[in-house]
Order: structure tokens, then sequence, then C-alpha cells
């Protein structure tokens, strides 16, 4: 069976993906692969989420916080070791694997979803 676009498109709008701004990055030594605690900020409708990202490679703690981020926010939670991610923060990877940011270029309204 052959979907069609509107199928298709339908499927992608599933995808909760939302603007919001790291309120807090800490270190996260007790992950398998090196990584940072977030705490982003997604607005009055979302709220303050938790996500575990490896992004080491390329951002520190400070240079993160006031950043702002794109997210899955409709995935289910996820344990990371002793951390509950709350939502899928997005970024591509790089020639050197390390993940570059998915973020706006201008400032956006934090919970704005990507349509």
């Amino acid at each position: 069976m052959t979907k069609t676009p509107e199928t298709d498109f339908e499927t992608f709008l599933k995808v909760d993906i939302r603007t919001g701004t790291v309120i807090e990055a800490l270190e996260f030594p007790e992950a398998r692969k090196p990584a940072y605690k977030l705490k982003i900020d997604f607005g009055n409708e979302i709220g303050i989420k938790k996500s575990s990202a490896q992004i080491t490679g390329l951002y520190s703690p400070k240079e993160l916080v006031g950043k702002q981020v794109a997210a899955v926010v409709n995935f289910p939670k996820r344990q990371i070791g002793p951390f509950m991610s709350e939502v899928l923060t997005l970024g591509f990877h790089n020639e050197e694997g390390h993940v570059s940011l998915f973020s706006p270029d201008h400032t956006i309204a934090n919970g704005t979803r990507l349509l």
C-alpha cells in the first residue's frame, strides 16, 4: 500500500517539535557517553523540561545557558542512568561526530511549534 503525501505529512505533524531556552546545563558524569543534563524552558503551556544531551564536543555548560534549542516534547520519557530525560533535544552530527544543536537563527517565543 502506497501512502499519499497527505498521510505522510500527518505522520510528521504527530512529532511535536518546540523551541525552548536552556536555563541550566550541568555535567553528567554518570552517563555512559559524555553528556550534559539540561533544563529547558518551553514556555507556559509546556513548562520546564529536562533532557540529557550528548553535546559535550562543541558546547560548554556555560555557553548553553540562554541558548535556544529545538526539542521533541511528546516522546515518552527515557531513563538515562540516574536521570529521567523528558524531551529529545535535536542536533546533527558533524564530520568529527560531534553534535551541533538545531536552533533558530532568531529569537522565537519559547514553546513555538515547528510547522
